[in-house]
């Protein structure tokens, strides 16, 4: 139990500081990107750089999926608040969600196409040699 309860500890502490350290960016930088973006970043290079083992981090990551329903409904409830507002500006809230999409997947699209040519021209080289 007390080795959990540790396990548990340095999980939150961990994702904790970097959301600290994400906001600090933010307010470094002063732009409009949200700090828990970057605190996502952070603890991104943190995990791929080997510095913050995946087990650290892996039993608050859970406990927040357990219960990330429970995480939305201040949310859910804000947006009922403020539902007036959103139906005002339900075109641009569509469009951007749609343009958005649009883009994501036509960037997809072009990436992956470029990469399978280039990895069918590469076997094509091989086949030759």
């Amino acid at each position: 139990m007390p080795k959990t309860l540790l396990q548990y500890c340095v999980s939150f502490a961990l994702i904790y500081l970097c959301l600290i350290i994400g906001n600090w960016i933010q307010n470094a930088l002063d732009i409009a990107i949200p700090g828990s973006i970057f605190g996502m970043l952070v603890l991104f290079a943190l995990l791929v750089s080997g510095i913050a083992p995946v087990n650290w981090v892996k039993p608050g990551c859970h406990f927040f999926i357990r219960y990330m329903m429970l995480l939305f409904v201040p949310i859910s409830v804000g947006l009922m608040d403020h539902f007036d507002l959103m139906l005002n500006n339900a075109w641009a809230i569509l469009a951007s969600a749609i343009g958005g999409t649009l883009i994501v997947l036509l960037t997809s699209s072009v990436i992956l196409d470029k990469y399978i040519t280039q990895k069918e021209q590469q076997s094509i080289h091989k086949e030759r040699d």
